[in-house]
């Protein structure tokens, strides 16, 4: 009798802090999350991590210039500013603390974010993805790239220009303005992570997730990692995941990193 009664007073207990939890954070935080190339706002990639934060945050999902519906319409500083205008609104609403993550291209552009503009307290890159100084080596690519950035520096960059795409070792004909392009591609622009990575505007706690069947994971993911500014509580995840399962399987690390964050 005794035992039952201790064990009702341990569920009840738990109980109650999850409730609180649950209950509390929605009005305190938010992640605001970025899809991959040619992905959605509903990314399927996606959903499973923000079903797990949304009993305690607040989630945005975005679609970003580089879906499959936009396929470039507008350069990465309307993308930007896109991010920008979400995290300025949920704190105009009353969110206290708002982290920016992503998968793929959408990793990518969580640290592109930090470094131009910065007022994120936190970001989540899972499988991070596209890599124009790779995908300048590829001469197809590196034709286009170049004709974009000509026509940029002569004043035309409203000029529609074509490329075929890369994503995942797919191909897929595009076609925008020579200044979209350009800023996607540019070898040594916002799209290169390494650059963003060293250039963040401040310190902020970085979750990063890499699966070890991910191409950049044997590549490049640690060392764009370790160009990030030190921060002590900043996490490099590596899972036994791919480039599209990265962020289903960090998702509970993920959430347990986020309260370690809020829950102080």
């Amino acid at each position: 009798m005794r035992q039952a009664l201790l064990l009702r007073g341990v569920v009840l207990v738990v109980g109650a802090w999850a409730c609180a939890l649950a209950s509390a954070q929605p009005l305190s935080c938010a992640v605001v999350l970025l899809h991959g190339k040619w992905g959605t706002a509903q990314s399927p990639y996606l959903k499973p991590i923000a079903q797990k934060i949304e009993p305690y945050c607040q989630v945005r999902m975005l679609e970003m210039p580089w879906s499959r519906h936009r396929l470039y319409d507008r350069p990465y500083a309307d993308a930007l500013a896109q991010i920008q205008s979400t995290v300025l609104a949920l704190r105009q609403s009353g969110i206290q603390w708002v982290a920016v993550g992503g998968q793929s291209f959408g990793a990518n552009a969580t640290l592109a974010y930090m470094a131009q503009v910065g007022d994120a307290d936190a970001v989540l890159p899972m499988a991070p993805g596209h890599v124009p100084e790779v995908f300048d080596q590829v001469p197809d690519v590196r034709r286009s790239v170049d004709a974009a950035r000509q026509l940029v520096q002569s004043g035309q960059g409203d000029t529609l220009i074509e490329m075929n795409d890369i994503n995942q070792g797919q191909r897929r004909p595009i076609k925008t303005t020579a200044t979209a392009l350009w800023s996607y591609f540019n070898p040594q622009g916002w799209g290169n992570m390494g650059l963003s990575a060293a250039a963040f505007r401040k310190p902020v706690p970085v979750f990063w997730a890499i699966g070890k069947q991910d191409m950049l994971y044997p590549s490049a993911s640690a060392a764009i990692y370790q160009k990030l500014p030190p921060h002590p509580d900043s996490r490099y995840l590596v899972l036994n995941a791919n480039h599209a399962n990265t962020p289903e399987l960090a998702a509970d690390e993920a959430v347990q990193w986020i309260w370690g964050r809020i829950g102080r």
